[in-house]
């Protein structure tokens, strides 16, 4: 009678955990981070040469039309990784697309974005699968290349950050604790660099993080230049180096570094990181942040937010800027701007950081459903 009582509280227990993150709002996102891969199964590559991993099937919680992918590997120098991933519908599967070429080493020449990647079920945006169909079901794959005795999967974290472009979610109460806080991140500009000028923003704000964490943790290995953090993310056919998970990946390549893009639902998300001492760098419209008129061409930038005003406009280290690096936005302007890469981050932090409670299941702390 006590096992059954036992068993029956697990059961109970377990489903009731389940619905209770289920029932969670989740604001039109969800991430799902993966550091164990033992349900993944084996599979062969193209070549003889080529090794694969097939992920269950992987169920999310939002019916989403948006996918990145993250990686934090440790790869020799000449073994590559090709990570691939295929939407599953209730009729039909689509093909595998390849979100991203990752080699051990800049050197290689291996590092690189897939072009012309277009169906009648999706397409994949340099480093972003937008989907013609909402879905809630994802299969990824991932194939290794000249790995030799290398163990498969040589990887330390897969980062699936979901996004529903189509869902508007609510304003919701700020993080008061984070106003009248500012981070003290290092101060670097793209504008130092005549080849940086229009195009590495991206690297200047991974380059910024790094250092930051360099100085918090003794570490002065993660003091990387922006001309070195340049070289490493470059993506031939971006072209340029603002490829998302390159630069995830670059960052997380260091030991004992997680490194991910996600997107966020709301400002005071970023207030929670900031209120725990950890700064984000956030994709924006450069133009609409600075509340002058577009120019024309592309208007993506990446700045680290560091803080807030004691009334809640946003502290930034801008990359763009050659003098008052650190800047100060207006909080609708930073809405507006940001909600243009759907609310897209950069999260770089030491693997047991103090990171703040997920409330919406938009960082690396989410269950994984596999069926």
């Amino acid at each position: 009678m006590a096992l059954n009582f036992s068993f029956s509280l697990f059961i109970f227990l377990f489903l009731w955990s389940r619905l209770t993150l289920a029932g969670a709002p989740h604001y039109g996102r969800q991430f799902i981070g993966l550091t164990n891969f033992s349900e993944f199964t084996k599979g062969r590559g193209e070549s003889p040469d080529e090794s694969a991993l097939v992920s269950p099937e992987i169920v999310t919680q939002i019916k989403w039309d948006e996918l990145v992918v993250s990686w934090n590997a440790d790869l020799p120098k000449g073994v590559v990784l090709k990570i691939e991933t295929r939407a599953i519908y209730p009729a039909h599967s689509t093909q595998f697309y390849t979100m991203g070429i990752w080699s051990g080493a800049a050197a290689d020449r291996r590092r690189m974005s897939v072009k012309d990647q277009k169906d009648n079920d999706a397409e994949v945006l340099t480093d972003t699968l937008a989907l013609k169909a909402p879905c809630d079901r994802v299969r990824i794959r991932l194939i290794l290349s000249g790995a030799g005795n290398v163990p498969p999967p040589p990887l330390q974290f897969l980062g699936l950050s979901f996004a529903d472009k189509k869902y508007e979610a609510p304003v919701l109460p700020p993080n008061r604790t984070a106003w009248g806080k500012s981070i003290a991140v290092p101060e670097r500009s793209q504008l130092d660099f005549p080849e940086g000028e229009q195009s590495w923003c991206s690297p200047a704000s991974t380059s910024m993080m790094l250092a930051y964490w360099a100085n918090k943790s003794n570490r002065p290995d993660l003091n990387q230049a922006v001309p070195e953090v340049a070289k490493e993310v470059f993506d031939p056919n971006w072209p340029g180096t603002g490829n998302w998970p390159f630069n995830m990946a670059y960052a997380g390549s260091f030991s004992g570094m997680r490194a991910y893009v996600s997107r966020f639902s709301d400002v005071s998300e970023l207030e929670d990181w900031i209120a725990s001492g950890i700064p984000v760098a956030v994709s924006v419209a450069n133009t609409v942040l600075k509340g002058v008129p577009p120019r024309e061409g592309p208007d993506g930038h990446l700045v680290v937010c560091v803080g807030f005003t004691e009334k809640g406009d946003v502290i930034v280290n801008d990359p763009g800027k050659r003098q008052q690096i650190r800047s100060v936005y207006p909080r609708e302007n930073l809405v507006k701007a940001w909600a243009r890469s759907q609310n897209t981050v950069y999260l770089i932090y030491p693997q047991g950081a103090n990171i703040p409670d997920d409330r919406f299941g938009h960082w690396d702390s989410c269950e994984t459903e596999y069926e």
